[in-house]
């Protein structure tokens, strides 16, 4: 048995090196498949190492906050963080086992503007964080240049922020808070002792803090405990609970190991996402390589059938073929995996370069390759390789040896008998996908349309690639008529080289269709959403200008005030949301946001109503409520609802309009005045407007257009958009997403273009007798290169043809279900498919070149005497 295991290893390895040159194209294939993989768990490993040692050097051993105290990732709607009265900090200074104690100011409700009027904050990913100096901070900071900040006019900036806008100590900056503008001069600069992953932050004196950041002195908005020696944080957050004694329960006491918990729970949404999203891309980009995979062996082994013929005549076993090439297998897995897991570190540094230019700074300092990185990545690479390689590998075993002698191997007949079985299969696939997708376009409610409609994506995708090599026959004869006959007899060779054999043709091609199908299906999804949204604008939206910020900040009292005095402006629409619970009619209680807004409210936008009239929602202590809740409370107009304002008193109002719950624009939102709002709530508990509507007065459009951008122009951070602007940015927004989303399916498509070039470069070697025969009757080597060039180009075009087909038919499926949601809009974006289609092309063109280059240098006399 030694010896016959030594005897596979010793055929499989010389085997792979005879073939080292066909072989690097799919260890390719399984090298990007790997460092895909081993890129993203580098990446958020990385990332989550970053977040893990910020917070752990910024907690203190037990924080006290506010319970009202907004999450660590949200904006207070007021602009003011939730305070403590300073005399928090001397009782939990006399609780047993704190060494020291001291108060702490935070704010994310600013924005920091520099001399050139320029936010000098994030405008995406990260916040700007403003707070107080104080020797907490001397965890995580140290200053670097000049001073802490002595008074109202010094403030301290970090040094990375300084770098990317030229800061330097002695400039200005004005900081634009609820309450207010303030400016003031840098004094020092800090460098973060850890990774800051891309926050501005700027610190003031304790006094300006409280009195700018939160509005009045003698308030923190945390109180920091250190614990003496010995005594645990958990037993110190007990013991500051006890000496708080009934009012303890008002406040929220954190460990440090609480503190970085929750500080990791609040970006843990946002890295699953990302690391599942390009996970789920490289998943595609395995399911491509495996179809490269099988076409490469499918290929070597039909190449060595004579060989497997005559090892199988001098007694070697079914087993031990099978085995052999299943040990080429292996060994191209762990060659491509080796390398693909040190190509993710790159990868991985790669993606963290990339944050940074869009402002999340990261380090190589932290770069984390965890155990699991490579291990993961090696098992997965082999496995998919050796699973991929598995049915060639049992075709090979089953070659008989005198039939290999002879020829081919395998009897047409149970050729022919495979493909119709394979063609009734697919065909049953591909309906019952095509039958589920229907389903999902006719689904009541989205979560049963949504199972549909995956269910629909499977089947037909697993449908075409088993009905490819039947489709084959018929499609590239098309594709040939149209494409290849203008080419003359060369033409007409390439067309029959692509019919040559079907399955090799409908394999290379499916690789290809993979990753267009997924192209044309998020183009559709993308271009309807666009369509449907700009539609809706036009039908619902009546104001001429929306005012907001890109970061999702309120807008300050001043801004909002510069709008007010705006002459050719005729009103000017606040947008409020409300914490609140609602108690109707029977009793039942839910949590719900209220939309407080002007009366002018009903210009702005159009709103569908059912019953009643939404003009009469602005009066005394009314209302409104979108259909849904309507419906499911038994609401009707004239019922009088409960409100309970958070943080405010309770209401009376009662139900004067049902709005129509349709369309995307505020489906569902339940409308009152903001006067209603503010006789309910506490001044410092109002909250700010989430955005601004406004409407010009009758012919004045394009002066006041001008006259709202000069209004804002101190607040860099609110951007003004007529509708015009408006629909434009929507989508600019899902062009951008789109991008990154083809971006990340470029790498299913690079490896299906590396398939494309290892069958045509087999494929090369297999017709090597036939192409030197051709050249003997006079083909010429330009001639024999176009043949090659036009057989790649068909192929392709026939991948795309399927793929694009096949993901228009997903796209539309997903459409209709997204009706549900108002994105009513079926818009093809036939640009962007003719380009694709058209892009195609050039792609088989350029997978030819090196097949078609070896071809046309190969010896005719050689090549005519090969077997």
């Amino acid at each position: 048995m030694s010896g016959s295991a030594s005897t596979v290893l010793k055929t499989s390895l010389r085997n792979f090196l005879s073939h080292k040159g066909r072989m690097a194209l799919s260890a390719i294939a399984v090298l990007l498949s790997v460092a895909f993989v081993s890129g993203t768990l580098v990446f958020t490993d990385t990332m989550n190492t970053t977040f893990d040692k910020l917070f752990a050097s910024t907690a203190g051993d037990v924080t006290v906050s506010s319970k009202d105290a907004a999450e660590n990732d949200e904006i207070p709607q007021n602009g003011r963080p939730a305070s403590l009265p300073a005399s928090l900090v001397e009782q939990v200074k006399s609780a047993d086992g704190v060494r020291d104690a001291l108060g702490v100011v935070v704010s994310m409700s600013v924005t920091v503007v520099d001399a050139k009027n320029e936010n000098i904050g994030p405008t995406s990913g990260a916040p700007t964080i403003a707070g107080n100096w104080n020797r907490n901070e001397l965890r995580s900071v140290e200053i670097v240049s000049g001073h802490e900040p002595r008074g109202p006019t010094d403030v301290v900036v970090d040094a990375a922020t300084a770098e990317k806008h030229g800061l330097k100590l002695g400039d200005e900056l004005r900081t634009v808070a609820v309450d207010g503008d303030f400016t003031a001069r840098i004094s020092g600069i800090v460098d973060f002792k850890v990774t800051n992953p891309g926050a501005t932050v700027v610190y003031f004196d304790t006094a300006t803090a409280q009195r700018e950041l939160l509005g009045k002195p003698g308030v923190f908005t945390n109180v920091v405990a250190d614990a003496e020696p010995g005594t645990g944080n958990d037993a110190l957050k007990a013991n500051i609970a006890s000496a708080l004694g009934a009012s303890s329960g008002d406040y929220k006491l954190q460990t440090a190991a609480e503190a970085a918990d929750a500080g990791r729970e609040d970006v843990a949404g946002f890295l699953d996402v990302m690391k599942y999203a390009m996970l789920g891309f490289a998943g595609i980009a395995f399911l491509v390589g495996i179809f490269l995979i099988v076409n490469t062996f499918s290929m070597l082994v039909a190449q060595r059938t004579r060989e497997i013929g005559l090892l199988r005549a001098i007694g070697s076993s079914r087993r031990q073929v099978n085995r052999s090439v299943l040990v080429e297998a292996l060994l191209l897995g762990v060659v491509g995996s080796v390398a693909g897991v040190a190509a993710g570190v790159g990868l991985a540094i790669g993606l963290m370069e990339l944050m940074s230019s869009m402002g999340m700074e990261l380090s190589t300092r932290d770069l984390t390759v965890a155990w699991t990185t490579p291990f993961i990545g090696i098992v997965l690479g082999v496995v998919v390789t050796v699973l991929a390689a598995y049915v060639p590998a049992r075709r090979a075993g089953k070659v008989s040896p005198m039939a290999a002698l002879r020829d081919a191997g395998t009897p047409a007949s149970a050729d022919g008998r495979a493909g119709r079985v394979r063609g009734l299969v697919g065909l049953l696939l591909t309906a019952a996908g095509a039958a589920a997708l229907w389903a999902a376009t006719r689904a009541a409610e989205a979560g049963p349309g949504s199972l549909w409609l995956g269910v629909g994506v499977v089947l037909t995708l697993l449908g075409f690639v088993v009905v490819g090599p039947l489709l084959a026959d018929g499609v590239v004869r098309v594709l040939g008529a149209v494409v290849l006959r203008v080419f003359g007899p060369v033409g007409r060779l390439a067309e029959r080289n692509a019919l040559r054999n079907p399955r090799r043709t409908g394999a290379t091609g499916a690789a290809l269709m993979i990753g267009l199908a997924l192209v044309a299906c998020l183009s559709v999804v993308g271009s309807s959403m666009v369509a449907s949204a700009t539609d809706e604008l036009d039908r619902s939206v009546g104001a001429d200008f929306i005012v907001q910020s890109g970061t999702g900040q309120p807008i300050v009292p001043q801004a909002q005030a510069a709008l007010e005095e705006v002459p050719s402006l005729d009103h000017v629409t606040e947008y409020k949301w409300v914490d609140a619970k609602i108690t109707d009619p029977r009793g039942k209680t839910t949590t719900a946001d209220l939309a407080a807004t002007d009366p002018s409210y009903v210009k702005d936008l159009r709103r569908e109503v059912t019953s009643g009239t939404l003009t009469d929602a602005y009066g005394t202590d009314a209302m409104s409520v979108g259909s849904d809740y309507a419906a499911e409370h038994g609401v009707k107009v004239g019922d009088v609802l409960t409100v309970a304002f958070k943080g405010g008193e309770t209401a009376k109002l009662k139900v004067a309009a049902i709005t129509a719950d349709v369309g995307q624009v505020d489906k569902g939102a339940m409308y009152t005045n903001v006067s209603t709002v503010t006789r309910y709530l506490p001044a410092d508990r109002v909250p700010q407007s989430l955005l601004i509507l406004a409407g010009a007065k009758d012919g004045q459009e394009a002066e006041a257009y001008q006259a709202v951008k000069d209004a804002l122009a101190p607040y860099p951070q609110y951007k003004a958009s007529n509708q015009a602007d408006y629909k434009e940015t929507l989508k600019d927004q899902v062009g951008q997403l789109l991008n990154i989303v083809y971006g990340l399916l470029a790498l299913a498509i690079v490896v299906a273009v590396l398939g494309v070039v290892n069958t045509l470069a087999l494929s090369v070697v297999e017709r090597t007798r036939e192409i030197g025969l051709m050249r003997a009757i006079g083909l010429s080597r330009r001639q024999l290169r176009r043949m090659i060039r036009l057989e790649s180009v068909v192929i392709a075009l026939f991948g795309a043809l399927l793929g694009l087909a096949l993901g228009m038919g997903w796209g539309t499926a997903a459409q209709k279900l997204l009706a549900l949601e108002g994105l009513g809009v079926l818009d093809i974006p036939w640009p962007t498919i003719l380009t694709v289609f058209v892009g195609s092309a050039f792609v088989g063109l350029f997978a030819a070149l090196v097949p078609a280059f070896r071809a046309g240098r190969m010896n005719v006399l050689n090549a005519i005497a090969s077997e």
